[in-house]
């Protein structure tokens, strides 16, 4: 049971999540040679202000 976890942050839309399932899947499935309905893709949403990178938080890099 392969599992795909993606953690990005919040705001991209229902459509782009589907989107990303289904292109995640089929290559998955393709390149490992698994069947797909066994494939888990898990998307964790992140809020800016609990995201750092280079030693600042990333709502503070990145204010929207």
């Amino acid at each position: 049971m392969p599992i795909i976890r993606v953690e990005m942050f919040e705001g991209r839309t229902i459509e782009q999540k589907r989107e990303l399932t289904e292109v995640f899947t089929r290559e998955m499935a393709r390149i490992c040679k698994t069947d797909a309905a066994s494939i888990y893709i898990v998307f964790e949403d992140v809020k800016k202000e609990n995201w750092g990178a280079g030693g600042k938080l990333c709502s503070d890099k990145y204010p929207d």
